[in-house]
């Protein structure tokens, strides 16, 4: 595995840089600021786009998607109750292929649990989530009647207290609490992609006891596949559990506004670069993921087993069409890297033509399709 210099720093101080959250200060206020104007930006973008349209995504068709805390306490519920009636529904994965799928939430687990291996640390990143959180909203839309869009959860607006935020405070319109907390809780080892990471313990660690998601209203049955207890089949065997979670100030600070300015900015027009620091273990995306942990959240190939994934993955890609935004002209249809984790083992070169695997959940797509929220298969933007 060939790992550039600047990762293999972030790599090796991963658990020792986590070691107390900052205190939100001017610079803070500042990157805001600038994430602010950058937002305004990408908007008049998307409107000056689609605005003289007469086909395709049109000003008449587009779906604004919006951040988990703007949306009205009934929209909330909405989506939660379309969450919870995904997971009531039979699968459609075949015992032979996912023998632990019972619903067809895990038809989606499945997938990132399969793909795992391909669409993380290499050139496949970014569009293969893109489409995988639209075929995820469309099902909420087209089979559980959810009227809404996949709501996103910016980072920046809670990252000092998560576990108060209105995406974690456990209320009804949440998307869950944190876990009970476990004393003497053990840290977690896992294994993924050629990386060993271990994770100290935050302040939770047990099953959600508040909000939608909680213990006996939703059950996790796939996973993980990095860290033990492993179940048979690399993730895919039959192991239902509620979802923990254990909720870190500590990685969050990972998350901060001038974290995700430097992530906008750093790089230029370089998309590589751009994705590199987006994936970084003390980079926006693992901090995301790992603000909120426990079982199934640390585990990158079974996460999207807990449900608020989905509206952190709507913030990657949400960022993604911001700096896309910044030079459309040289950003839009970039692609780089290969088709493996750190091209391990060796595969091709990801191009325009490369085509995008979903399994049972959509026919394959070229990865020049969905490159743009407002072509091919989308007609959405973040608001």
């Amino acid at each position: 595995m060939k790992v550039s210099p600047f990762f293999t720093f972030l790599l090796y101080t991963a658990v020792t840089v986590v070691e107390a959250a900052p205190q939100y200060d001017a610079t803070e206020t500042a990157a805001s600021r600038q994430i602010t104007k950058w937002q305004t930006q990408y908007k008049r973008y998307i409107q000056d786009t689609i605005n003289t349209r007469k086909t395709g995504c049109t000003k008449d068709k587009i779906m604004y998607r919006q951040e988990w805390g703007s949306l009205s306490p009934q929209q909330r519920i909405e989506y939660t109750n379309a969450v919870q009636c995904l997971a009531k529904k039979q699968p459609r994965s075949s015992k032979a292929d996912v023998p632990g799928a019972r619903n067809r939430y895990d038809d989606f687990v499945a997938q990132h649990i399969k793909s795992a291996p391909r669409v993380h640390f290499s050139g496949l990143f970014y569009p293969f989530h893109r489409y995988y959180v639209h075929l995820y909203e469309k099902a909420l839309r087209d089979e559980c009647g959810y009227k809404g869009t996949q709501p996103y959860w910016d980072w920046t607006l809670g990252w000092q207290n998560p576990a108060q935020s209105p995406v974690f405070d456990g209320s009804k319109t949440s998307m869950g609490g944190n876990g009970n907390f476990i004393p003497n809780n053990t840290a977690t080892n896992l294994t993924a992609f050629g990386i060993n990471l271990i994770i100290p313990p935050a302040t939770g660690g047990g099953c959600i006891q508040h909000g939608p998601f909680k213990e006996g209203d939703f059950t996790v049955n796939l996973g993980p596949a990095t860290f033990n207890p492993n179940t048979h089949g690399n993730g895919l065997g039959y192991n239902p559990r509620c979802i923990k979670r254990d909720i870190s100030p500590i990685w969050a600070a990972n998350t901060r506004p001038t974290y995700v300015q430097y992530q906008l900015q750093t790089c230029g027009d370089d998309f590589e670069c751009f994705g590199a620091v987006t994936e970084a273990i003390n980079g926006t995306h693992t901090g995301g993921h790992y603000t909120w942990g426990g079982d199934p959240g640390y585990d990158p190939y079974s996460a999207a087993g807990d449900p608020v994934f989905y509206l952190h993955h709507a913030n990657v890609d949400r960022l993604w069409g911001i700096w896309q935004a910044l030079n459309p002209g040289k950003r839009v249809n970039q692609t780089y890297g290969t088709e493996t984790a750190f091209n391990a083992p060796p595969s091709p070169k990801v191009g325009l033509d490369t085509e995008l695997d979903y399994g049972i959940l959509a026919p394959k797509q070229k990865i020049g399709s969905v490159l743009s929220s407002i072509d091919g298969p989308f007609c959405y933007a973040y608001i």
